[in-house]
C-alpha cells in the first residue's frame, strides 16, 4: 500500500510503563466476521504480516494525543498506540472510531473504561450525578474548585467527566487568567489554591488537556502556579530559571518552527515531570502514565524529524571538524550531539539502529577522534558520552573503524590511543571519567562480542592490532611508575609525567590499568602471555606489593593469581626463573599477624597451587622460601606444601630407582643375547642379517627358554644367574625390558618419564651394591 496518509507505527506500553515498536505498516478499518465487528488492521509493510487485528468496542476509551496519535486499552495493563505519519490520515481513522462507538470526532477522547461494580454504582446514581458541575471561574470560588479537583481523583469515571468539563468550556485558560490576577495581587491563599488546582489537573492524565496546558501561551502560566507549593515558606523560581538561566542554543539555525516549538515544550514539560512536580506515590504511580508517553513521543518525533533534514545534520558535522570553528561554537556542537544521543535512547532497537547507523555515515567516529584530544574538558566529556553510545550501540563498527585509519608512524592519533590517554590523563581526584573510559575499553578488547558471523577473523585482527598499536600506551603510566630508573621507561611513556606510585590518584589509576590487564590475562591467552613475557611484565607489577594502598597491592596480587590459575607451565617456568614469589612473600612476612584482606588473599594463593598440585611451582616454593614459611601454623597450607613435595619427591627417587633396574636388566638381555650370536657359525653376513630379521619370534623363543633355564637351575653365587632371576621376577619386568628402546638410549642416563603406580617396589639390596653393575651404569 503506497497511502502514505495511513502509514503507522504499532506501538504498546510494557511492564516498565515504556512503548515498545511494534513495526511499521498501514492502518485499514474493515468488516472482520470471526471479531464480529468493525476492526482495525495494520499489515507491515515489509512482508505484508498483520502486526495488529483489534475490534473497535462500544465500551473501549479511546484518545486522540498530538493530532498523530490514538492511544486505547484493550484488557488491563495492555495498551496499544497508533502513531500515524500524517495527520489526515489519523483524522480519518478517528474518524470511523468515532462511528462505530457513536461519538462526536471533534472531541479527543470517547469514553473511559469501567469495572462493573462501578457500572452498578453508577446506575444507581440520579442523572445528575454523571455530570461534573464547575464552581464559576472567580477568585472566590478557587477553594471550592481545588476540593472539587482532589475529591474525583479517586474515581475515573468522575475524572473522565471533570476532564470533558474543563475541556469543553474552556476553563483552563480562565484559571490561569486568575493565576496572573493572584500574582498581581500577592494573593498567596489563592496561588496555594492555584497549585492544588494545577496539580489535580495533572493527575486527570488526559493528553487533551496536556495539549492545552503545555501550548506555547499556558506553559508558562502552568509553571507559575506550581511555584506556589503551600508547603513552602517561599515559592520556588521555575520560571526565572527556564526563561533566563536555560538557554536554548541552536547550534545550527532549525528553520522548521514545528521542530523548533517541539524541542521546547519537550524541555519544559521533562522540566516539569523531573523537577517540580514532586514524586508519585504508590497510590498516584499511575497518575502520570500519560504524561510519560506524551514526552516520549515528542522525543521520537524530534528524532525523526532531525534524523531526516540530512542538511541540517551534514552542516553540523562540518562545523564540528572544521578547525576553524571557535572553541565556544564547538562545544555547543558536541552538547548537541551527546543531547541528540540521549533522545535517541527512547527509540526501538530497529529505529536505533537506523539512527547510529546515520551518524556512522556521516562520520561521527572521526569527528569524536579531534575533539576527545582537545584540551576543553567540556568537550571531552560530552565527546566521551557519545563515544559510550556508540560503543554501548556496535563494539563492532568501532572496532572496524580504528583498524581502517591509516596506520601513521605516530600512533597517538590513534583513536583507542586517544581514549587511554584521556583516560590516564584524567584530572578528577576520583577518577570517574577514567572508570567510564575503562568499561569502554573493557566492552571493545572483550571477545565474547567479536563472534559475529559476518567476519569471523575480527577478533585475531583487531586484538593483533590493539596490541602492536595501544598495549605500549595502556601500560605506560604501569611501567613508569616502577621503574628504578627512567632509563628503564618504554617507548612512549616518556610523555606521561611519572608520579611518586604512593599519590592516591596516581595508585587508583595504577588499579584501574591493573583490572583491564587482569581481564586480558583471561581472556586473551596468546596475545598477552607474549606481552607479559616480552615485557617481563609481572616483575614490574610486583613492585606494587610495596605500595602502602592496599588495594593496588591487592590488585597486583590479583593480577598474578589470574596467571597462575591458568595452570599454564610456560607463565610457571617464568615465574620460577625470574623468583617472582619473593615480593608476594616479603608482603606476607612485612604483613605480620595481622588478619586482614592482604594476608588472606596471598594464603588463598598458595592454598589453590596445594590444591591444584602444580608441581613445579610447589617444589621452587619449598625449595626456596620454606624456611620463612614454616614458622606461619595459623593456616595449614604451607605444612600442605611440604607434604606435597615430600610425596612427589619420593615418587621420583621410585622412578630413578625401578628406571636403574630396568636398565641393569636390560644389559644383562643385551649380553646373553650377543653371547647366543657368538657360539653360532660364522655366515654370510646378508644372509644372517636376513635370517635374524625373519626368524626374530624364533630367536626370541630360544633366549626366553634359556632364561626360564636359567632360573630353574642351581643357586648359582655368579651375578650373571641372579640378573636372570630378577628378569623373570612376577611383575613382567622382562617383557618392559624387551620393549625398551635399543642399548644407546639406555645408557644416557635419563630419568624415566612413565610412572607405573600399580608396580609393586621389589628392592634387592644386594643387587644394588653389586661391585660389577654400578660401574657399567655410569659408563
Amino acid at each position: 500500500m503506497s497511502d502514505t496518509r495511513r502509514r503507522v507505527k504499532v506501538y504498546t506500553l510494557n511492564e516498565d510503563r515504556q512503548w515498545d515498536d511494534r513495526g511499521t505498516g498501514h492502518v485499514s478499518s474493515t468488516y472482520v466476521e470471526r471479531l464480529e465487528g468493525i476492526s482495525l488492521l495494520v499489515r507491515a509493510e515489509s512482508d505484508g504480516s498483520l502486526l495488529l487485528e483489534s475490534k473497535i468496542s462500544p465500551n473501549t476509551a479511546y484518545q486522540k494525543q498530538q493530532d498523530t496519535l490514538i492511544v486505547w486499552s484493550e484488557a488491563e495493563n495492555y495498551d496499544l498506540a497508533l502513531s500515524f505519519q500524517e495527520k489526515a490520515g489519523c483524522d480519518e481513522i478517528w474518524e470511523k472510531i468515532c462511528q462505530v462507538q457513536g461519538k462526536d470526532p471533534s472531541l479527543e477522547i470517547t469514553q473511559d473504561p469501567m469495572d462493573e461494580s462501578e457500572e452498578e454504582r453508577t446506575e444507581e446514581l440520579p442523572e445528575t450525578s454523571h455530570l461534573v458541575e464547575l464552581p464559576p471561574c472567580e477568585l472566590a470560588r478557587l477553594e471550592e474548585i481545588a476540593d472539587l479537583v482532589t475529591s474525583v481523583l479517586s474515581s475515573p469515571i468522575r475524572r473522565e467527566k471533570l476532564a470533558l468539563a474543563l475541556m469543553s468550556e474552556g476553563y483552563i485558560k480562565r484559571l490561569l487568567q486568575l493565576f496572573r490576577t493572584c500574582e498581581d495581587l500577592d494573593n498567596r491563599e489563592g496561588l496555594h489554591h492555584l497549585y492544588e488546582i494545577v496539580r489535580g489537573v495533572l493527575f486527570l492524565n488526559k493528553a487533551a488537556l496536556f495539549e492545552v496546558m503545555f501550548s506555547d501561551d499556558c506553559i508558562m502560566d502552568v509553571v507559575g502556579c506550581l511555584e506556589y507549593d503551600p508547603a513552602l515558606v517561599q515559592p520556588k523560581r521555575h520560571r526565572e530559571f527556564l526563561t533566563k538561566t536555560a538557554k536554548f542554543k541552536e547550534v545550527i539555525p532549525i528553520t522548521d518552527s514545528e521542530l523548533r516549538q517541539k524541542i521546547h515544550q519537550t524541555y519544559r514539560v521533562q522540566y516539569i515531570q523531573d523537577i517540580i512536580l514532586p514524586t508519585p506515590s504508590v497510590f498516584e504511580e499511575n497518575f502520570l502514565s500519560t504524561l510519560t508517553s506524551f514526552i516520549f513521543f515528542n522525543k521520537v518525533e524530534i528524532v525523526s524529524m532531525l534524523q531526516e533534514d540530512e542538511r541540517f545534520l551534514t552542516e553540523v558535522f562540518a562545523q564540528l571538524t572544521d578547525e576553524a570553528t571557535e572553541d565556544s561554537k564547538r562545544r555547543e556542537l558536541v552538547n548537541f550531539f551527546k543531547e541528540f544521543c540521549a533522545f535517541s535512547q527512547t527509540l526501538q532497537p530497529q529505529n536505533r539502529d537506523a539512527f547510529f547507523k546515520t551518524l556512522a555515515n556521516l562520520g561521527i567516529l572521526p569527528a569524536l577522534e579531534i575533539v576527545m584530544g582537545m584540551d576543553d574538558l567540556q568537550v571531552r566529556a560530552a565527546a566521551t558520552d557519545i563515544f559510550s553510545y556508540l560503543v554501548e550501540f556496535s563494539p563492532s563498527m568501532v572496532r572496524e573503524f580504528v583498524m581502517q585509519e591509516p596506520q601513521q608512524a605516530d600512533d597517538d592519533v590513534l583513536l583507542i590511543n586517544v581514549v587511554i590517554k584521556q583516560m590516564i590523563c584524567d584530572s578528577d581526584p576520583e577518577l570517574g571519567g577514567a572508570v567510564q573510559l575503562m568499561g569502554l575499553l573493557r566492552t571493545l578488547i572483550d571477545p565474547e562480542n567479536m563472534l559475529a558471523p559476518t567476519n569471523k577473523t575480527e577478533k585475531t585482527e583487531f586484538l593483533g592490532f590493539f596490541y602492536k598499536y595501544c598495549m605500549h600506551v595502556l601500560t605506560a603510566p604501569l611501567l613508569a611508575n616502577t621503574a628504578e630508573e627512567r632509563k628503564d621507561m618504554p617507548e612512549g611513556s616518556a610523555k606521561i609525567n611519572p608520579v611518586c606510585p604512593d599519590n592516591f590518584q596516581t595508585a587508583q589509576l595504577l588499579a584501574l590499568i591493573l583490572e583491564l590487564l587482569t581481564f586480558c590475562v583471561e581472556h586473551h591467552t596468546y596475545h598477552i602471555k607474549n606481552y607479559i613475557m616480552n615485557k617481563d611484565l609481572l616483575r614490574r607489577v610486583l613492585v606494587l606489593m610495596n605500595s602502602k594502598h592496599t588495594f593496588l597491592a591487592l590488585c597486583a596480587l590479583r593480577f598474578m593469581r589470574r596467571i597462575i590459575g591458568l595452570k599454564d607451565e610456560y607463565y610457571n617456568r617464568y615465574i620460577i626463573k625470574g623468583n617472582l614469589f619473593e615480593p608476594v612473600i616479603n608482603a606476607l612476612l612485612d604483613n605480620g599477624t595481622r588478619y586482614n584482606l592482604l594476608n588472606s588473599a596471598i594464603i588463598e594463593l598458595f592454598e589453590f597451587i596445594k590444591v591444584e598440585d602444580i608441581k613445579s611451582l610447589i617444589a621452587h616454593i619449598v625449595d626456596n622460601f620454606y624456611k620463612a614459611l614454616e614458622s606461619i601454623e595459623y593456616v595449614q597450607t604451607f605444612k600442605g606444601l611440604k607434604g606435597r613435595y615430600e610425596q612427589e619427591k619420593d615418587r621420583q627417587s621410585q622412578r630413578l630407582s625401578r628406571y636403574r633396574r630396568d636398565a641393569r636388566s636390560l644389559e644383562d638381555d643385551e649380553e646373553m643375547w650377543f653371547n647366543e650370536d657368538e657360539d653360532e657359525e660364522d655366515g654370510d653376513p646378508l644372509v644372517e642379517k636376513g635370517r635374524s630379521e625373519e626368524d626374530f619370534p624364533e630367536s626370541y623363543g630360544k633366549y626366553m627358554e634359556a632364561k626360564k633355564g636359567a632360573a630353574n637351575g642351581t643357586n648359582g653365587a655368579n651375578s650373571k644367574a641372579a640378573t636372570s632371576a630378577s628378569a623373570t621376577s612376577p611383575n613382567g619386568s622382562s617383557a618392559k625390558s624387551a620393549a625398551l628402546p635399543t642399548t644407546p638410549l639406555v645408557k644416557t642416563g635419563l630419568v624415566g618419564l612413565v610412572d607405573y603406580p600399580d608396580d609393586e617396589e621389589e628392592e634387592d639390596e644386594e643387587e644394588e651394591q653389586s661391585p660389577r653393575k654400578r660401574p657399567r651404569l655410569g659408563s
